[in-house]
């Protein structure tokens, strides 16, 4: 479950181009809660997920992770339960390490530091077998840098390095706005299957009204660093897409 109470950010205070990103947002995303967040540009969607993650943090308020305070703890320090696709696909990975290496330091990246075995067969056949999943025909190519392949392989990649860990919420940071349609179909595919199987908390922030339509559990929407729409459940199963296109009108 993530809390966040009463928070405020304003970036550049006291200056003539002072910005109030977050105006006192208070939400509950309760765990296993697939949230969409839209919004259009400088609504604060975006700070908030920085928030989120400990990139950003508040001026004021508190935000919480099970129960436990985050508020200020930076990213690294948040990575035990936080996983995040970004919106490039080239910021997810290691370009010149091997989609296997790749995965490999996706699998430790919150266990603690110290000599480990690296990467034996168990663990090769493993990574084959989620790679396969995507139906991209890459389970062959693991051996393959991850710098030779598409922005779209790439992200579905990251999709499935995220889960290779214990995390218990996935940030997706616009994560097909660079992606052709098709990539963009097989990366929102993959990370619902993940969401749903890992039973993750996830925060999905979108332009793409058709996305924010057809995924999630809940979807709200910001504007002026605050929250005006809040749908969830059965309010946000009836949501027609014309309704969704009527908040931007």
């Amino acid at each position: 479950m993530i809390t966040i109470t009463d928070v405020h950010k304003i970036f550049n205070k006291g200056k003539a181009n002072q910005v109030k990103a977050v105006n006192g947002v208070t939400l509950e995303i309760k765990s296993g809660e697939f949230l969409v967040v839209v919004g259009s540009n400088g609504s604060g969607k975006t700070t908030m997920l920085n928030l989120i993650a400990g990139s950003v943090l508040p001026d004021t308020g508190t935000i919480s992770i099970d129960d436990t305070d985050v508020t200020k703890l930076p990213d690294y320090k948040r990575s035990q339960w936080i996983a995040r696709v970004f919106q490039n696909p080239l910021s997810g990975t290691a370009p010149d390490l091997s989609i296997l290496d790749n995965f490999r330091l996706a699998s430790l990246r919150t266990k603690a530091k110290g000599l480990s075995v690296g990467v034996n067969d168990a663990f090769k056949k493993q990574v084959q077998e989620k790679v396969a999943s995507l139906g991209m025909g890459l389970q062959d190519k693991i051996d393959q840098p991850m710098g030779t392949l598409s922005g779209g392989q790439r992200q579905a990649l990251t999709l499935l390095m995220s889960v290779m860990d214990s995390c218990k919420v996935l940030l997706l940071d616009e994560p097909t706005a660079a992606l052709d349609p098709r990539s963009a179909e097989v990366v929102m595919r993959t990370a619902d299957t993940l969401i749903s199987e890992f039973e993750l908390t996830a925060v999905f922030i979108t332009h793409n009204l058709k996305d924010a339509f057809n995924y999630g559990t809940r979807i709200i929407q910001m504007g002026e660093g605050l929250i005006i729409n809040d749908l969830s459940g059965k309010d946000k199963a009836a949501l027609k897409q014309n309704d969704l296109f009527d908040w931007f009108a």
